[in-house]
């Protein structure tokens, strides 16, 4: 967004919500949330620090998860490679070259158990960052703390399961929209029923706005995209009150700080009154926006690359200020390659001593009152509901997505900052201002090759001795589940069990539901 410009957008309603002046805002803790969901915030609990991590094979990455725990991080998120993410075995030829480069290769139950092997699924939280196979690797996270012995009802965690997001920015969709569709609400509705405590979908600002996003761009698309998946929820038979409490957010935190936080607090607001005016919830935890943050990935430049630990730094701090609940801080390195090891350290420590040296945690909203952040609030707010109401026109994310009218916005957003960019218009510090030769050079994580040899041998060998028989019997059951109207994540638990991989769980349902081609936006 753009202040300041000679166009401004009229104030709107949602669901005949008005919008007002909000200086007065109530207390944190309290209803609509615009200073915070709880009334302590971070003097009564710090946020969860959860490094984004995953590389190689699942062996290298649980030794990376052992270290991080035993630096103090507080929650584990899991990073998958794109043959995972897009549903492929590491012998699938479309995997060649790609097997554990941009996060861990799992293929298989025989690999989330060595993921999480020695790491006791009810102490720790897991995320798992995954969209399309989402279904498939839930299962296998939930068969993992069968094999542990934990009951579903201890674990905790979120699965992002956001496939709109997909469609809209980062691409790695399988099935068309609708059965897509199907699938989120196969988990949400499992979740809700066996996994009580545990977050079945993760709506994601954060790859809107690694795609080229403004921040109300951000806001506008995933907010509206987590009221497409209220909608598909209740349409499935489900209780508002019964799976609201259960959703949660994902946000970017770029470099204007104050816009960030206004951003955040629009959020809240915003997402309280969806939550009771328009879909009536009466339980406040539905009405309540929680969120995980991410630093910018965008915003790390491979020049001068200790630049990227201020950037982070201050993009973190936005975050913490703007009321999230968890955070993950970029490695100043990962403009060249996945962080390494002092690297992952020295973004940890930087939440740590926002946390305990800052003292930015002993207020629960620093900034609340400003007349900068208060007007810059509403601002953000009402830029995000003319978004929403003119997809609400269209009939919803779906029919918005299919006329590619997120993506065309983005496009466009991505165009202007980039000329910005190139005419030195938006400064970026060691890019296109105060440039130096000689840049210092980087120790930087590298994958061995021999990862993906490793990887397809255990999957060619898992295929030797699994029984065949029962694979095609779990996957042909799957099968006839994905033509029915039944909930899929019973049989995709089944098929996981007896170690069917990832791609041929994914293939049966493709099977079924088909591909997707997106048009140009262009």
């Amino acid at each position: 967004m753009k202040r300041g410009a000679s166009e401004t957008v009229q104030p709107c309603t949602l669901s005949g919500i008005p919008l007002e002046s909000h200086y007065g805002s109530p207390a944190p803790g309290e209803y609509p949330y615009t200073r915070g969901i709880h009334a302590a915030m971070y003097r009564a609990k710090l946020w969860t620090m959860r490094q984004f991590s995953g590389f190689a094979t699942p062996e290298e990455t649980n030794a990376r998860y052992r270290y991080l725990l035993a630096q103090g991080q507080s929650g584990l998120s899991v990073a998958f490679d794109l043959p995972t993410l897009m549903g492929c075995d590491p012998d699938d030829a479309a995997a060649l070259g790609e097997v554990g480069k941009c996060g861990v290769s799992i293929a298989s139950l025989a690999d989330m158990e060595t993921l999480f092997n020695g790491i006791p699924l009810d102490k720790v939280s897991v995320s798992m960052t995954i969209n399309s196979p989402a279904p498939v690797l839930f299962a296998m996270y939930l068969a993992v703390a069968e094999k542990q012995g934990v009951a579903f009802d201890k674990l905790n965690g979120t699965l992002q399961n956001d496939i709109l997001k997909e469609y809209i920015a980062q691409k790695e969709f399988l099935y068309p929209p609708r059965p897509s569709m199907r699938l989120v609400t196969d988990v949400v509705e499992y979740a809700t029923r066996h996994v009580p405590k545990y977050n079945p979908i993760s709506i994601s600002g954060y790859h809107i706005r690694e795609a080229g996003s403004t921040a109300v761009q951000e806001l506008a698309f995933t907010l509206r995209d987590g009221i497409e998946y209220v909608e598909w929820a209740l349409e499935r038979g489900l209780a508002v009150d019964e799976f609201a409490p259960r959703l949660s957010f994902f946000f970017n935190a770029h470099s204007d700080f104050f816009e960030e936080i206004a951003k955040y607090r629009a959020a809240r607001r915003i997402w309280a009154h969806v939550m009771r005016e328009r879909f009536g919830a009466k339980d406040e935890k539905s009405w309540k926006l929680r969120f995980h943050t991410q630093t910018a990935g965008c915003s790390l430049t491979w020049q001068q690359p200790y630049n990227n630990v201020v950037r982070t730094t201050l993009q973190a701090l936005a975050g913490v200020m703007g009321g999230t609940q968890s955070l993950h801080t970029n490695s100043l390195d990962e403009a060249y390659a996945l962080p390494s090891e002092q690297a992952v350290t020295l973004a940890l420590r930087t939440q740590q001593i926002i946390a305990h040296e800052s003292g930015v945690a002993a207020v629960a909203d620093p900034l609340g009152g400003s007349h900068y952040v208060e007007a810059l609030t509403d601002e953000v707010e009402r830029q995000a509901l003319e978004y929403i109401r003119r997809i609400d026109e269209m009939g919803g994310m779906i029919p918005a997505v299919e006329r590619n009218f997120p993506q065309a916005e983005i496009a466009e957003a991505s165009y202007q900052y980039q000329k910005r960019v190139e005419s030195g218009e938006q400064v970026i510090v060691g890019v296109n201002r105060n440039t130096q030769e000689n840049e210092p050079k980087l120790e930087i994580l590298k994958i061995d090759e021999e990862a993906e040899k490793a990887q397809v041998e255990k999957v060619v060998a898992l295929r030797a001795w699994r029984d065949a028989a029962r694979v095609e019997a779990a996957l042909s059951a799957l099968q006839a589940a994905a033509e029915s109207h039944l909930n899929t994540m019973p049989l995709i638990l089944d098929a996981v069990r007896v170690y069917a991989t990832t791609g041929e769980i994914c293939r049966t349902l493709g099977g079924v539901f088909g591909g997707w081609q997106e048009r140009s936006v262009l």
